[in-house]
């Protein structure tokens, strides 16, 4: 079973994301604020790390870069209203594997899904 970690405050606006992660039996974790994320992603291993863009305590882009520096080969997905380029240049170095617009669509999550079942699948060991 694939693991992921949502970090968000309002778990409605991630409900066809939701939707789409259980139905492919994706185990969803929780987190609502981006300290608590940081905490749970150190003691725990994810196959991916979805942040919205602004939680109580944090931004998503700081969210992912104290993630990233507790696990650097962690897949990260970040919601952000911005243009891409300005994601990219806001985001550039960070490793992020997907920008998510607000709200993220069915259509959006079942891309996110098929670059995390193509990332799992390269990085799996075979037996």
């Amino acid at each position: 079973m694939i693991l992921s970690l949502l970090v968000s405050s309002n778990r409605t606006s991630f409900s066809q994301l939701t939707s789409v992660l259980t139905e492919n039996d994706m185990e969803v974790v929780w987190a609502e604020s981006g300290n608590s994320a940081i905490s749970i992603v150190s003691e725990r291993s994810f196959d991916i790390v979805i942040v919205d863009e602004t939680l109580s305590d944090m931004t998503g882009l700081m969210i992912a870069k104290a993630i990233i520096a507790k696990n650097p080969m962690l897949n990260l997905a970040v919601v952000s209203g911005l243009s891409s380029q300005d994601f990219h240049e806001a985001s550039e170095g960070l490793g992020i594997l997907m920008q998510l617009p607000p709200s993220p669509t069915k259509s959006d999550a079942e891309k996110l899904l098929a670059h995390v079942n193509v990332i799992l699948s390269m990085t799996q060991k075979t037996n």
